[in-house]
């Protein structure tokens, strides 16, 4: 009887048969290999599956959990968080405002932290003074120039009244003008007017530093940058300007402040401006400076001073001499 498979099988023992020795030894080693690779990769399907639902039920677990200790911690203490995070956001809130938004109306406003720290401050000048000094108008934050203009800078006196802080500008003297009836130093009408074409009515930047004996802040000055905003870089230096210009001198005096750039910047624009002989160098030497000018008027005063204080003791000395001769007369 014709049996096919019979006929396979007998084909395929042929074909292994007519095999050489060598494969026919290495056929049954490569088969044994092949299920051994089944068998490890279907284990590690096994174990990677197990692992996974194991790891997804911890998970579970501990959600559970925490839902449970959420629900089952008591009111009170809920309460007490609350208001530990709020207390925390108010004081996050507060320092940041008083830090960049609050704004300082004057002089008083500065405290001694905030000259210790030497803060910049950002403000639109509103007056000058002197040709050393001005007031100035602090403006924090945002809200004050387009397209974000929702604040503005007054421009009337008594709107501007107490709220305005006198700067002093560090590392600079210009001459004096008349004040108390003495007479003005010369270029004094000049430095005055320069000063006020180059900042009146603009923002600049101030680095708070010290107060002086009149309550004045001392501040280094600079000026708005032509490009870049001012928290990212910083401008011209005024007092190195006004320098530059020959309407001032370098302020050599105790406590002098010069920024960044140091005193022997100023003296090198100083002397530039003086062989160049601009402004007040212009007949190549200053008569007197402005430092002897205030030394020679505070010497006269005090001697001016004494002078009206002794007048006046003797005055009332002879009153109370006229007095008592008076009553010796009455009363022997």
């Amino acid at each position: 009887m014709h049996l096919p498979w019979r006929q396979k099988e007998q084909t395929s023992e042929e074909y292994t048969s007519s095999l050489p020795s060598e494969q026919r030894a290495l056929s049954p080693r490569w088969s044994a290999t092949k299920d051994t690779f089944k068998t490890h990769v279907a284990t590690a399907q096994a174990n990677t599956k197990s692992t996974l639902q194991e790891y997804n039920a911890n998970v579970q677990n501990r959600l559970r959990a925490k839902a449970y200790e959420l629900g089952s911690r008591p009111a009170a203490y809920l309460v007490l968080s609350g208001f530990f995070l709020g207390s925390v956001s108010t004081l996050g809130v507060t320092f940041v405002y008083r830090r960049y938004f609050r704004r300082l109306r004057t002089a008083e406003w500065v405290t001694p932290d905030v000259l210790q720290r030497k803060r910049w401050v950002r403000g639109v000048v509103t007056s000058v003074g002197d040709a050393d000094n001005f007031r100035l108008y602090h403006t924090p934050g945002f809200g004050w120039r387009w397209p974000l203009k929702f604040r503005r800078v007054p421009t009337l006196s008594k709107e501007l009244k107490e709220q305005t802080i006198h700067v002093r500008i560090a590392g600079v003297d210009a001459p004096e003008g008349s004040h108390f009836g003495r007479e003005a130093q010369p270029y004094a009408v000049e430095a005055l007017a320069w000063l006020k074409g180059m900042i009146e009515g603009r923002v600049v930047y101030c680095q708070l530093v010290r107060r002086d004996q009149y309550s004045r802040i001392v501040s280094v000055v600079t000026l708005l940058p032509p490009f870049l905003p001012g928290w990212l870089t910083t401008g011209r230096s005024l007092a190195l300007e006004m320098i530059r210009a020959g309407t001032g001198l370098t302020y050599e005096q105790a406590g002098a402040e010069y920024g960044k750039y140091g005193k022997d910047e100023f003296l090198r624009a100083e002397a530039e401006s003086r062989v160049a002989r601009r402004g007040m160098w212009k007949h190549g030497t200053v008569r007197e400076t402005p430092a002897q000018y205030k030394r020679r008027h505070a010497q006269s005063g005090t001697v001016e001073a004494q002078a009206q204080g002794t007048a006046k003791a003797e005055k009332e000395n002879s009153k109370e001499g006229g007095l008592r001769g008076i009553l010796k007369r009455l009363w022997p």
